[in-house]
């Protein structure tokens, strides 16, 4: 298999309508997609760019989406640190109201007397 006999094949299933891969132009070659990758290495990267997956471009893209989602992750703990400040207040909150409904149940049974002034 030479590269001219490859590069006629990706021209065929170009001409094919077949969408453009690595896999595809193997098939059409009559090889294996592991031979391009690894004794025609440039063909693939003639191929991914074809198919608009050039390594770059997709080394560009998961970098973008990297920081992307390393900003969104930041938003996230700072909402968490804030979920916690709310239900630590929440639960101080709780428990004065819990004490005050003590109290107050106790003075509906009669067992304590609010002296006049406290």
């Amino acid at each position: 298999m030479t590269l001219a006999s490859l590069e006629l094949a990706r021209m065929r299933v170009r001409e094919k309508g077949v969408r453009m891969s690595i896999s595809a132009v193997a098939l059409e070659a009559g090889v294996t997609p592991p031979t391009i990758h690894n004794v025609y290495p440039d063909l693939a990267e003639k191929i991914r760019l074809e198919m608009g997956r050039g390594t770059r471009q997709q080394r560009d893209a998961k970098a973008a989406e990297l920081k992307s989602f390393k900003r969104r992750n930041a938003e996230l703990r700072v909402e968490l640190e804030e979920a916690k400040a709310d239900i630590a207040k929440l639960a101080s909150l709780n428990e004065t109201l819990r004490g005050e409904n003590v109290q107050l149940r106790a003075q509906l049974d009669g067992k304590l007397t609010v002296l006049p002034g406290s």
